[in-house]
């Protein structure tokens, strides 16, 4: 089994920038590729980005690409979203998750945190 813990939410406003982050607990050696989602509600989840991490190689969506970083710390277990140039439409429930086989951008992941709330004000 595989905790997640998302924290670093909070509320900026348009342009301002967080840092999300997510510390694993149990059996990390399972968690291959780790992602980024949100979620607004009546809206499906939706993949930010992911990282391998043994390799450290991330990538993320057209959508936050150019704003939005992936990064780990392994000695501490912990993932990470550095997001900049927030804008209202960043505005969601952000959730990282972990998955024990090859990185998805859908939702087929098999650890979820409990989410941290981003809030954007114009």
């Amino acid at each position: 089994q595989v905790q997640l813990v998302e924290s670093g939410g909070g509320s900026v406003q348009t342009g301002g920038s967080l840092t999300l982050s997510c510390a694993a607990y149990g059996h990390i050696y399972v968690t291959y590729c780790m992602g980024w989602f949100r979620q607004t509600p009546g809206k499906v989840r939706e993949w930010i980005g992911s990282i391998y991490t043994a390799a450290g190689s991330a990538y993320v969506a057209d959508s936050v690409k150019g704003r939005f970083t992936i990064s780990q710390d392994n000695a501490k277990n912990t993932l990470y979203l550095q997001m900049n140039s927030l804008k209202p439409e960043d505005t969601a429930m952000y959730y990282c998750a972990a998955r024990s086989s090859g990185c998805l951008r859908t939702n087929e992941y098999n650890y979820w945190g409990q989410g941290t709330q981003v809030t954007v004000s114009s």
